[in-house]
């Protein structure tokens, strides 16, 4: 289903980006990050033109857990001057409630 997702958006990848705000630019798709021995990958990297930073997009099609949240600090904190979106299948704002970082954004999506 993720895969599913992660294709719909680029297939499209105009028209999402429009619906995040005029001052994104696309980077890269599965963005691929060396963690100490192990290769990791972005689901989406972008950059924020008015904010001068990159965006680290995580794709998820289940509800926003916990670990959602320490997986994008990661990445995160891999790259410099980050903001970071959880696009998820059902927000929880619990879990965004107990985040220290505000950083970190959940959003909604619905398949139409």
């Amino acid at each position: 289903m993720k895969k599913i997702l992660h294709q719909l958006i680029l297939e499209d990848v105009s028209a999402f980006m429009k619906e995040l705000g005029r001052d994104y630019s696309f980077i890269d798709s599965q963005y691929k990050i060396k963690i100490n021995d192990k290769y990791n990958y972005i689901d989406l990297l972008l950059y924020n033109i008015e904010f001068n930073c990159y965006v680290v997009v995580e794709l998820k099609v289940i509800e926003l857990k916990k670990e959602h949240i320490g997986q994008i600090e990661i990445y995160m904190n891999y790259i410099d001057k980050t903001i970071g979106i959880i696009i998820c299948k059902k927000d929880n704002k619990f879990i965004l409630e107990y985040c220290s970082d505000d950083r970190i954004l959940a959003r909604e999506y619905e398949l139409v």
